[in-house]
């Protein structure tokens, strides 16, 4: 699906958020109107997937990289050629390191994993699908950044 659109040169978009599920969410809704305002309206195959990715990230650092409550932070980063959407979530724990773990017979059963049913445990397996590229980076501070790529399709 491609759409036009005119996307400005290299921005950035940054929010601190509470590393609360409330925080998280004013985090997605508040990506999806910056997105909207770059000019990938909602109900596009692209804003669509970027504000899932957002609510996934978000969703990831509050439950593993909360710390002392201090505040987490989404930046978006809109790059214009070729047209990439760069998301980035930092949190204040580094020990815990992002890994999507495949569907399928695990050696050993963990309560609330992904493959016995549990509603929760995915997430990292729908930025793996959605995002072109995603990994994660130690900082700031004794944080860490998880963050992923996706590619916009863009009309000439």
């Amino acid at each position: 699906m491609t759409y036009e659109t005119t996307l400005p040169a290299s921005v950035l978009f940054c929010l601190p958020f509470a590393p609360t599920p409330h925080g998280a969410r004013l985090a997605r809704v508040a990506a999806g109107g910056q997105l909207a305002a770059w000019g990938l309206p909602p109900g596009r195959e692209a804003h669509d997937a970027a504000v899932l990715v957002v609510s996934e990230l978000a969703a990831n650092a509050v439950r593993h990289g909360s710390c002392d409550g201090q505040s987490l932070e989404l930046r978006l980063l809109l790059l214009p050629d070729p047209a990439v959407l760069r998301v980035e979530v930092s949190d204040a724990r580094g020990g815990t390191v992002p890994v999507a773990v495949p569907p399928g017979p695990v050696p050993v059963h963990t309560a609330g994993s992904a493959e016995d049913g549990a509603e929760s445990g995915r997430g990292l397996l729908l930025v793996d699908a959605l995002a072109t590229r995603w990994g994660w980076a130690p900082g700031p501070g004794a944080g860490k950044t998880v963050w992923a790529e996706l590619d916009l399709p863009v009309n000439a």
